[in-house]
């Protein structure tokens, strides 16, 4: 498995993923996400690819697209409240339905670990939906641990 930085000719396979990442949450929350629709149109996720402090990192099994982590780097510097350090955020980490148990998710995650690592971040953050068990299991197994819990009331 080969895993690097993505270029504009993935766009088809991040599509194919991102549809089943959407799917997943509307499923579990159908009164907040639509399901047959795209996260990104094509433009967007041409500026996204393009955009350095966004990297997107994809990983292949030959040449097919299997997983990827859209990232994000947050930093507050001489922000009134938060230290100065660099985070790299995982706004969307995704692997194949089709090839789920292969440590592809593993090999990504580790991927953004190191790449993290490597520009200087303190730490890597993520959000996760309640409603997505699986995911919450597998970064549990990761390691993560909670950092704030968002909280709902629907009225």
């Amino acid at each position: 498995m080969e895993i690097r930085r993505a270029s504009q000719s993935d766009k088809d396979g991040i599509n194919r993923l991102l549809r089943q990442v959407l799917e997943v949450h509307h499923a579990g929350r159908p009164d907040l996400f639509k399901g047959g629709v795209k996260k990104y149109t094509d433009d967007e996720l041409s500026e996204i690819i393009a955009d350095d402090s966004r990297p997107i990192f994809a990983a292949f099994d030959g040449e097919k697209l299997v997983g990827y982590a859209f990232c994000i780097l947050k930093h507050f510097p001489d922000d009134n409240i938060l230290t100065d350090i660099k985070t790299l955020y995982i706004d969307d980490l995704c692997v194949d339905e089709n090839e789920r148990g292969k440590h592809i998710g593993a090999s990504v995650y580790e991927y953004v670990l190191g790449y993290a690592k490597s520009i200087g971040c303190y730490n890597v953050t993520l959000n996760v939906w309640t409603c997505n068990e699986g995911a919450m299991k597998f970064y549990e197994k990761m390691g993560l641990k909670p950092q704030k819990i968002g909280m709902e009331k629907i009225l």
